[in-house]
């Protein structure tokens, strides 16, 4: 293990990791990624060689100091409900409470969100006896806004089965948006006090261009795919989001959690290996990219590693574009 994080560098090679949600508790940085097994597999649009069993939690002291690995957290034997397929989690703190929210296929191979709890930041976790009732699809990201209140966001499309959820049950044969139609954007709720529930439905989030039309389906350098994360700037809140097809993370902007949000930009170009999924922390008064690539194991898709770099706001707060391996000096 090298004496310190270095940007753009895998933050631990002892396991393949990925989907990190960085957060700081306690003075540090602590990172929930997913954790790929090192599995030969092959790939599909369903995301069959995304295997994930279980979760480990990732610590810095500051980005002079190394990254600790605390271990596996939770496993899916563990979880009561859950068939497989552990996939991008997030974390919150609120209650004296640490919460770990996860996605997984339940017993009917359909993917909800279920939340497990601990008293420490990097766990173990207790799971809940059964997923969030009326959350579904994958990659959850949980906002703790200033008021008080706390808002869920999730939703991806193929094998997070986002699409098959528009009329509000399960279809397993639906398919997108026509083209000429708007796109499908990411799911919000508000979370109950004991953040163990939502207090009403998960309402789609809109994502419009400048001029507010919506942003359309086939529109796949700008339209939602995956991977929502919220961050507030400035006063307003950033939904970041992964492009899918075109492995952009790009970023829109909204003066209210729920949107609509405004299309503002990209802030990272592709990565090594077909998927993108990020967050974004704030950290000694400086903004940091957590994100993955498939350079530890030389681009396979299944055997990612968790990365870091700086983020720069412009004066009128959009954001620089990021290309992961152009750093400026």
């Amino acid at each position: 293990m090298s004496n310190k994080v270095e940007k753009n560098k895998p933050l631990v090679t002892n396991i393949y990791t990925a989907d990190p949600s960085a957060h700081v508790y306690d003075g540090k940085i602590y990172i929930y990624p997913s954790h790929d097994m090192d599995l030969e597999a092959d790939s599909n649009d369903n995301g069959d060689q995304y295997v994930m069993e279980d979760y480990h939690v990732l610590s810095i002291d500051d980005f002079d100091s190394p990254c600790v690995d605390h271990g596996m957290v939770l496993h899916v034997d563990d979880i009561p409900w859950a068939k497989q397929q552990l996939w991008a989690p997030d974390a919150a703190f609120k209650n004296n409470t640490y919460y770990l929210f996860f996605p997984a296929r339940d017993k009917d191979d359909i993917f909800r969100i279920g939340v497990a709890t601990s008293d420490k930041p990097m766990g173990p976790f207790k799971a809940q006896p059964d997923f969030i009732k009326g959350t579904f699809s994958i990659d959850p990201a949980v906002l703790m806004d200033d008021d008080g209140k706390s808002y869920i966001y999730f939703g991806g499309l193929w094998g997070g089965q986002l699409e098959k959820w528009q009329t509000g049950t399960f279809k397993k044969d639906a398919e997108g948006p026509a083209k000429g139609k708007p796109a499908l954007g990411p799911r919000v709720a508000e979370l109950s006090d004991d953040m163990l529930s939502l207090k009403g439905s998960a309402d789609e989030i809109s994502i419009v261009d400048e001029n507010g039309n919506p942003i359309l389906s086939e529109d796949e350098d700008r339209r939602y795919f995956e991977g929502p994360w919220i961050h507030k700037y400035n006063g307003y809140y950033y939904l970041s989001y992964s492009t899918g097809t075109t492995h952009y993370i790009a970023y829109a902007i909204s003066k209210n959690p729920k949107g609509p949000f405004t299309y503002k930009g990209r802030i990272l170009n592709p990565v090594i290996g077909w998927t993108t999924h990020h967050s974004i922390v704030e950290f000694k008064n400086k903004w940091y990219l957590f994100y993955h690539d498939s350079s530890l194991s030389g681009g396979k898709d299944n055997k990612r590693c968790v990365k870091y770099t700086e983020i720069i706001y412009n004066a009128d707060g959009t954001i620089q574009t990021i290309d992961p391996y152009k750093q400026p000096v």
